[in-house]
């Protein structure tokens, strides 16, 4: 063999491992919340990389919608702390998705839920809400701004649906002794999915097209 040819074989075999060990990007990592996600292990959420599609549909691992329109909870981690910043809604195939990013420490747990009539956490006084249904939003591990540092979001109130099929508005509450709750105005009581990204941290809340 020659002897150039090799020396320089190492070198080649470094360069294939670099290549292959850089290969991939970063990925978004959805946690699961329970009991609508069959992922979720005991004593908490599941975490699994979830990596978010060009185009901006739904990431590749994610809760199924369930069969039924039960409530989904999930537990805030220990170090939770954080404000709600933004709130969006819009349209993905086959389903409507409300998403509610959030700043500061950890990741926030939620309680989401059908309710008969909105009510405002802490006065009890009625919310108005468009739509023959309401999905109860609750999330929790959250701070007020003064606490986090971080500003809260501040409307538009309530949030029109944008191109939505199911969602008509989602109407902001208030937060409240570590929680802060939020309105989605639906068309019926369809089956959803909430499942939470990080990079930014964010809750997704899915509502499927009616049957």
């Amino acid at each position: 063999m020659d002897r150039r040819l090799a020396l320089a074989c190492p070198s080649l075999l470094l360069a294939a491992a670099l290549v292959t060990g850089c290969a991939g990007g970063g990925t978004d990592t959805a946690s699961g919340g329970s009991p609508s996600s069959s992922s979720a292990p005991a004593g908490g959420p599941a975490t699994g990389g979830a990596s978010t599609p060009a185009g901006g549909g739904a990431p590749t691992d994610v809760p199924a919608f369930p069969a039924d329109t039960s409530p989904d909870t999930a537990e805030a981690s220990g170090d939770a702390l954080v404000t709600v910043t933004g709130i969006r809604a819009g349209r993905q195939e086959g389903y409507d998705r409300v998403v509610f990013e959030v700043e500061g420490t950890g990741t926030p747990g939620w309680d989401v839920r059908y309710v008969d009539e909105a009510a405002s956490q802490g006065s009890g006084e009625p919310v108005e809400v468009a739509g023959d249904a309401v999905l109860q939003v609750t999330l929790t591990g959250v701070g007020y701004p003064y606490d986090t540092g971080v500003e809260e979001w501040a409307g538009p109130d309530p949030l029109p649906g944008s191109g939505t099929t199911v969602v008509t508005e989602v109407a902001w509450d208030a937060t409240f002794e570590g929680t802060s709750v939020a309105f989605v105005g639906a068309s019926a009581q369809v089956p959803f999915r909430v499942y939470a990204l990080e990079g930014p941290t964010r809750v997704v809340v899915e509502l499927a097209d009616p049957s």
